[in-house]
């Protein structure tokens, strides 16, 4: 025979600490959004385009049947060994690098000098370097990242000894720097300010010991 019980249920700024503790632990074991890292990628490519490096793409299918181009990152993260970003791409000269990612990222040493660092062995081989920037194997961090480089020189010159080198090197600092963004990202959308405020939004109700009600 059916049975009317009621319970009592609570907003998140009505429990208790130990409630709170047990609200946030279930919402954060739903995980960010999907794509939470859209805005991480999106930035990315930005300052790709100022360094000068045009990223590969490969087709995604829509629902609709319609396609659009994925930009080709990865990463995996953020407590395994082997964890990392990589990405794939085709590097070449672009103007004023240095000036331009100072202007956009002001306060970024670490990109100040991959603008620098690229910049520079530009200038020693007169601006004639290009590279194509492949990804290897099943892992995502940096070192699966290979890249061949070449000098588009009218006079058949070959790069100097250490461009692709420090080319290289340059390409993989870039991918541990979006690593990091990635991670801090994460580990803002994982906070518990940032799970409060998503609970609070979703106005989301809890029984007094913090199980999710409604």
């Amino acid at each position: 025979m059916p049975e009317i019980i009621c319970t009592t249920v609570y907003q998140f700024p009505e429990l208790s600490e130990a409630a709170k503790d047990k609200a946030r632990s279930w919402y954060r074991e739903l995980g960010p959004h999907d794509d939470w890292w859209d805005a991480v990628y999106e930035d990315f490519e930005r300052i790709c385009d100022i360094l000068g490096v045009r990223l590969k793409t490969t087709p995604v299918r829509l629902m609709g049947g319609e396609t659009r181009a994925k930009p080709c990152i990865w990463f995996s993260g953020f407590w395994s060994q082997g964890d990392g970003a990589s990405f794939e791409g085709y590097f070449g000269h672009a103007n004023g690098v240095a000036a331009r990612i100072r202007d956009y990222a002001p306060t970024d040493a670490t990109l100040h000098g991959i603008a620098d660092r690229l910049q520079a062995i530009q200038r020693r081989n007169f601006y004639q370097l290009a590279a194509e920037v492949s990804h290897r194997g099943r892992y995502c961090h940096e070192y699966t990242m290979s890249v061949d480089v070449t000098r588009d020189s009218p006079t058949w010159q070959p790069p100097t000894e250490d461009a692709e080198e420090i080319v290289t090197d340059v390409l993989r600092d870039l991918a541990r720097w979006l690593y990091r963004q990635l991670e801090a990202e994460y580990d803002h959308l994982t906070s518990d300010e940032a799970i409060e405020e998503g609970i609070i939004v979703n106005e989301y109700t809890f029984t007094e010991g913090g199980r999710r009600f409604g």
